[in-house]
């Protein structure tokens, strides 16, 4: 296929994808869901599962796979810049006032996860199909546990946002215990992705493993030590023109292009990159300057891409097999045994209340955005195959749908009828 008729696919593809994930998104909206469940449910539904099920040719026609490798660029594109701006919209002050609270929900987050992907993960590689043949039951157990661990952080803190919760006890527990749990499984992933390059004999390739955790430990280190420091003059420079001008947009994404390049090339993943970029970046105006100028184009017309490339790489058809089903709602049961009743348990043993501890296992359970990046690095590098791939993004989308509607039912309508909440959400 010729690079002329590749773009006019991809325009036509872009046409479809923002319409369809606007309106899905509408009316998730509509029964309480933030736009982004609508539009990670619209990217499976253009995917074979709906639109191929029902149209497979016109399906085929419309997204070939040689256009895929397209739109599979706009993908890492929009998703490593929507996670630089998490980056940019990061606070480290939920840490100082709930630390030990925190730590303690975070960690039953993380152990109980991981526990259940102790007694999984050797089950899942001899039923083969699931996990790559090159994956060994450690690499399995670690990946799996953080598919299981990590929490919807951006969801998470947008929900406290819109509910009127910044800054109370419950806000600022939940935020804490959140980043925490996002920060380690991230990290347990940079390992997995390190530890997943073999040589022809099946043994880690050391130098590759040793080059991507060094790499990635002393970009962070870096970033934590000197980048706040170093990015601050553009700080400055916005804040004497009163914006951020073209010119200080251009050095920001200059940067932001050369980190995501960074990580990639030391054997990571872009998203890496983008987000420890983000946290380093000056804060008050220049942070609200910038996000008000790259937020808009990268959720609305960046991050749909994302969610169509994984839909496009799910099949739902295939967790119709008895078996497969199985498997399936054995995982779903351990993600929301291992995460939700885990936060709970936790929040109730350091002094919380039964409807704050609930609140607090109910947002902690969503998976969102997150789990879908976390899975498609999984698919990308070859650890798992497409059949683990669906389950999982069933279980994202079970436990996202999830939250809303079951904080609700345990704190929400409460707090309200106490003075202590704001609106409902109107957005993703």
């Amino acid at each position: 296929m010729v690079a002329s008729q590749m773009s006019i696919y991809f325009f036509l593809q872009m046409a479809i994808i923002l319409g369809f994930c606007r309106l899905v998104g509408l009316a998730a909206r509509k029964i309480g869901q933030p736009q982004v469940v609508g539009e990670m449910i619209a990217g499976v539904m253009l995917g074979p599962s709906l639109f191929g099920w029902f149209a497979p040719e016109a399906q085929a026609w419309l997204f070939p796979k040689e256009t895929l490798k397209m739109l599979y660029v706009g993908a890492q594109l929009g998703v490593g810049l929507y996670m630089f701006i998490v980056g940019v919209d990061f606070q480290t002050d939920h840490f100082k006032t709930r630390l030990k609270s925190a730590a303690s929900v975070s960690l039953a987050g993380m152990i109980v996860p991981f526990l259940f992907a102790v007694l999984l993960a050797p089950w899942l590689v001899k039923m083969g199909g699931l996990f790559s043949a090159k994956a060994t039951v450690p690499e399995a157990t670690l990946f799996l546990g953080a598919a299981i661990a990590i929490t919807a952080f951006p969801m998470l803190a947008r929900i406290i946002y819109e509910r009127g919760l910044t800054g109370t006890s419950l806000g600022t527990l939940a935020l804490a215990a959140g980043a925490i749990d996002d920060a380690a499984a991230w990290c347990v992933l940079a390992v997995v992705i390190a530890s997943f390059e073999k040589l022809p004999d099946g043994t880690i390739n050391q130098l590759i493993a040793v080059k991507a955790i060094l790499g990635g430990l002393g970009y962070a280190v870096f970033i934590v030590l000197f980048g706040k420091k170093l990015l601050a003059p553009l700080g400055r420079m916005a804040e004497r023109a009163g914006k951020v001008t073209p010119t200080i947009l251009g050095i920001v994404m200059m940067l932001f292009c050369l980190a995501c390049w960074a990580m990639d090339f030391i054997g990571i993943h872009a998203v890496f990159g983008g987000f420890l970029l983000g946290t380093a970046m000056p804060r008050g105006f220049f942070a609200n300057e910038l996000k008000k100028q790259l937020e808009p184009f990268a959720v609305v017309f960046l991050l749909p891409m994302f969610f169509t490339f994984s839909g496009l790489n799910t099949r739902l058809d295939v967790v119709t097999n008895p078996s497969l089903l199985l498997v399936t709602l054995v995982v779903l049961a351990a993600s929301i045994g291992g995460k939700g009743v885990a936060c709970w348990a936790a929040a109730r043993l350091t002094g919380e209340d039964n409807r704050t501890s609930l609140a607090i296992g109910s947002l902690m359970n969503a998976r969102g955005l997150m789990e879908l990046i976390i899975i498609n690095i999984g698919l990308q590098r070859g650890i798992i195959e497409p059949t683990l791939f669906s389950m999982l993004v069933v279980m994202a989308i079970v436990t996202t749908l999830m939250a809303s509607p079951l904080f609700e039912l345990v704190y929400g309508r409460h707090a309200r009828r106490e003075g202590m909440l704001g609106v409902a959400p109107s957005g993703g």
